[in-house]
């Protein structure tokens, strides 16, 4: 009677084993639903390791799955993400704390005021309209958002006239920058909403987003 009982400890063992599995999870961290986060720290619960997401709020980390991820950086509430042993990508997004005096948002490569976020960011989704009616992206932000101008297949933000040739705005689409001629084969019944970000927003791209950034995120599959 004691072997048997000893057999179906170690058979409960090696079955806790089997479903304890450690895997290596990308995701990617955001604010406003869209716009990726730099520097945030991204710790899995039960292997310790701790990350940074890169420039384009991309992680990568070891888990023993199930796991937790805690996520956090300053100036954002701790958020904390479950992960399932079926789990193949964690998406997080963080909201940002209320500030009492002035709000400085750690976002990106800089900080961004509440003033300046304020002018920087326009957004639509699917809430605010139908995409499907249109035939591409450019024919939904044409005469949608101010000083955003569509002209030969480029996007200018600002909008502004000058005798040089105007730099066209940076494409992100669903975090990873992309070249503005696949916005042409994108249908318009995947998006879920549309971001542009100018002035002192586009800062959080650095050099890069100085003409300006449209930030396309699409539905899930």
């Amino acid at each position: 009677m004691k072997l048997n009982i000893k057999i179906l400890f170690v058979f409960v063992v090696i079955s806790s084993d089997i479903y304890a599995q450690e895997r290596e999870i990308r995701g990617v961290v955001t604010i406003f639903d869209s716009i990726p986060l730099i520097g945030v720290n991204v710790k899995a619960k039960n292997t310790k390791q701790v990350v940074i997401t890169d420039s384009l709020g991309r992680f990568s980390i070891s888990c023993v799955l199930p796991d937790v991820l805690n996520v956090s950086a300053k100036g954002f509430f701790t958020q904390k993400a479950r992960l399932t042993t079926n789990i193949k990508f964690a998406a997080v997004n963080l909201r940002l704390k209320p500030v009492a005096k002035r709000k400085e948002y750690d976002i990106g490569y800089g900080h961004i005021s509440e003033k300046d976020k304020l002018y920087a960011i326009s957004m639509v989704d699917e809430d605010d309209m139908n995409f499907s009616q249109y035939l591409n992206v450019f024919d939904i932000i044409s005469g949608r958002f101010p000083g955003v101008v569509v002209e030969n297949g480029k996007i200018q933000v600002r909008g502004e006239k000058s005798f040089t040739l105007p730099t066209p705005a940076l494409i992100v689409l669903d975090g990873v920058t992309v070249d503005p001629g696949m916005l042409e084969s994108l249908p318009t019944s995947q998006i879920k909403s549309i971001n542009i970000i100018k002035d002192a927003g586009g800062s959080i791209y650095g050099v890069q987003g100085a003409n300006g950034v449209v930030l396309i995120e699409t539905k899930p599959y």
